[in-house]
Protein backbone atom coordinates (compact mmCIF):
# COMPACT_ATOMS: atom_id res chain seq x y z
CA UNK A 1 0.00 0.00 0.00
CA UNK A 2 1.27 3.43 -0.48
CA UNK A 3 1.24 6.36 1.00
CA UNK A 4 -0.66 9.63 -0.63
CA UNK A 5 1.14 12.12 -1.64
CA UNK A 6 0.59 15.68 -1.23
CA UNK A 7 0.59 17.30 -4.46
CA UNK A 8 3.46 20.25 -5.30
CA UNK A 9 1.23 23.02 -5.43
CA UNK A 10 -0.03 22.50 -2.03
CA UNK A 11 3.23 21.41 -0.83
CA UNK A 12 4.54 25.06 -2.19
CA UNK A 13 1.34 26.39 -0.15
CA UNK A 14 2.41 24.68 3.52
CA UNK A 15 6.12 25.71 2.85
CA UNK A 16 5.59 29.14 2.03
CA UNK A 17 3.26 29.58 4.83
CA UNK A 18 6.04 27.60 6.90
CA UNK A 19 8.67 30.32 6.08
CA UNK A 20 6.91 33.41 6.68
CA UNK A 21 6.00 32.45 9.95
CA UNK A 22 9.49 31.05 10.49
CA UNK A 23 11.26 33.98 9.01
CA UNK A 24 8.76 35.95 11.34
CA UNK A 25 9.94 34.66 14.23
CA UNK A 26 13.33 34.10 13.49
CA UNK A 27 13.30 38.40 12.90
CA UNK A 28 11.65 39.07 16.15
CA UNK A 29 13.80 36.73 18.22
CA UNK A 30 17.34 37.95 16.56
CA UNK A 31 15.94 41.60 16.85
CA UNK A 32 14.96 41.28 20.66
CA UNK A 33 17.87 39.16 21.52
CA UNK A 34 20.12 42.56 19.90
CA UNK A 35 19.17 44.14 23.23
CA UNK A 36 20.93 42.23 25.53
CA UNK A 37 24.23 42.80 23.40
CA UNK A 38 27.35 44.56 25.08
CA UNK A 39 27.63 47.86 23.25
CA UNK A 40 30.62 47.16 21.24
CA UNK A 41 30.40 47.71 17.37
CA UNK A 42 32.27 44.29 16.73
CA UNK A 43 30.10 42.26 18.47
CA UNK A 44 27.25 44.16 16.72
CA UNK A 45 29.16 43.20 13.29
CA UNK A 46 29.53 39.24 14.18
CA UNK A 47 26.21 39.17 15.43
CA UNK A 48 24.66 40.53 12.46
CA UNK A 49 26.77 38.63 10.46
CA UNK A 50 26.12 34.95 11.99
CA UNK A 51 21.85 36.36 12.27
CA UNK A 52 21.72 37.22 8.74
CA UNK A 53 23.36 34.18 7.28
CA UNK A 54 22.20 31.68 9.66
CA UNK A 55 18.45 31.60 8.71
CA UNK A 56 18.64 30.04 5.49
CA UNK A 57 20.18 26.61 6.89
CA UNK A 58 16.88 25.43 9.32
CA UNK A 59 14.71 26.46 6.13
CA UNK A 60 16.84 23.92 3.40
CA UNK A 61 14.56 20.74 4.56
CA UNK A 62 11.35 22.68 3.95
CA UNK A 63 12.19 24.44 0.70
CA UNK A 64 13.89 20.62 -0.31
CA UNK A 65 10.23 19.41 0.65
CA UNK A 66 8.85 22.01 -1.35
CA UNK A 67 11.00 21.33 -4.60
CA UNK A 68 10.06 17.30 -4.59
CA UNK A 69 8.25 16.79 -8.20
CA UNK A 70 5.11 14.73 -8.44
CA UNK A 71 5.68 10.95 -8.80
CA UNK A 72 4.07 10.03 -12.59
CA UNK A 73 0.21 7.79 -11.63
CA UNK A 74 0.91 4.50 -13.06
CA UNK A 75 -2.11 3.15 -14.67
Amino acid sequence: MSTPLIPARLRKLIGGIGIMVFLAVYIWAGTSLYDFLPDNRAIHLIYFIVVGMGWGLPLMPLMSWMGKADKPMKF
